[in-house]
């Protein structure tokens, strides 16, 4: 086999088709509200982490669980690249009428690209964070919010961090 690209072998990389059932679909007992959403620093140096909070907050009558996910998009890149990555979720229970505010750490590495090496690039990004994927159609209704974040500098291997 020479031929190792993962284009048209996966739903990340297949282009508008949405697969049948993405990570993270599934039906709740509640409906769930996603708000303030907030990236730190909104402009990070190549080899910086970056900070996220957002606040989740059960609009239902019921208690229940959420998955928040955390996705990552490359508005440009020098290779190609999923049309966004997983960087984070976390199960939550919240009680029905109740809030709670969810910080979370991208880091660094999660923004690297493979080109012969692992490279960390300047560029603007997208951060979406919500209970599916980002344009998912469900029967379940979920919000998914989004952010743009820059990080400036020049190009490096990931270990020279």
């Amino acid at each position: 086999m020479e031929n190792y690209t993962m284009e048209g072998r996966t739903y990340r990389y297949y282009g508008q088709e949405a697969p049948l059932y993405p990570f993270g679909y599934g039906l709740s007992y509640t409906t769930f509200h996603y708000r303030d959403l907030v990236l730190s620093p909104p402009v990070l140096p190549v080899c910086a982490n970056l900070s996220v909070s957002v606040v989740l907050e059960n609009t239902g009558l019921r208690d229940g669980e959420e998955v928040v996910q955390l996705y990552l998009r490359w508005e440009q890149s020098s290779v190609p690249v999923p049309r966004w990555q997983l960087v984070a979720f976390r199960r939550v229970a919240v009680l029905a009428g109740q809030e709670t505010k969810l910080s979370f750490q991208v880091l660094a590495g999660q923004r690297a690209v493979w080109a012969q090496d692992w490279r960390l690039e300047p560029g603007t990004f997208t951060l979406f964070a919500g209970g599916q994927q980002p344009g998912q159609k469900t029967r379940a209704p979920s919000e998914v919010l989004s952010a743009r974040f820059s990080v400036t500098g020049t190009a490096r291997p990931l270990r020279g961090c």
